[in-house]
Formats: structure tokens, sequence, C-alpha cells
């Protein structure tokens, strides 16, 4: 891939709720800094890519994109609901393999669940 995705970000009203949202959702280990305030670096692990969460640094509603692995988006979804999120699509079949699903979290950004073929 000339272009591999490296980073992601989510930024919201409430940065310290949505890293608690993403560490419950994802077993995440969220490391908050004191520069900037009201952000977190999330924690590199099994080649995933570095990341961070955290307060839009003018209030606004933020933004955030990006597809999460996972063995079961079902499950996942499921979950999701039950820390204060939202299903945005169930689980879809891609035409060449694999599945996918979005998620919307607490404050309405939408989040990419994958699984992939076979």
């Amino acid at each position: 891939m000339t272009h591999p995705v490296v980073f992601f970000e989510v930024l919201g009203r409430d940065g310290t709720a949505l890293r608690s949202f993403y560490a419950e959702l994802f077993d995440w280990k969220i490391d908050t800094m004191s520069e900037p305030t009201d952000y977190g670096m999330v924690a590199r692990e099994d080649g995933g890519i570095d990341g961070g969460v955290g307060k839009a640094p003018d209030g606004g509603q933020g933004h955030a994109i990006f597809y999460v692995h996972t063995d079961d988006p079902q499950g996942t979804l499921d979950r999701a609901s039950e820390l204060g999120g939202s299903v945005v699509m169930p689980p879809f079949e891609l035409p060449g393999g694999g599945l996918i699903a979005l998620l919307a979290d607490p404050e309405g950004h939408t989040v990419g669940l994958y699984r992939p073929a076979g």
C-alpha cells in the first residue's frame, strides 16, 4: 500500500467520556497527556496504528473515522449499545469477502468495524 493508515483520531466535546468509551469497548490502553490537555494516546498493539482520543480544540463536534478489526461485529455492536453508542449499519457482507458494520459512539462519531473473509 502506497499510503497506509498510520494514525487515527477521535475528537469531541467530552474527551474523558470518549476515552472511557473506547477503552471499555476495545480494551485499549490510553495514556492521558498533560499537553495537550484532555487528550490521550492509544498504545500501539499487535501491529495496530497509533492514535489519539480527546477534546476538540475549538469545543466543536469533532471528528472520527477508522475501521477496527473484530472477530464478532454483532457482539461489538451490542457492546457499543450497552456503553451508550448505537448501530449505524448492521453487519454487511462485502462482495469481495469480509464483513463491515458501522457504529456511532455516544457523541455520534461513526466508527467502522471490519472482519476479514475466512
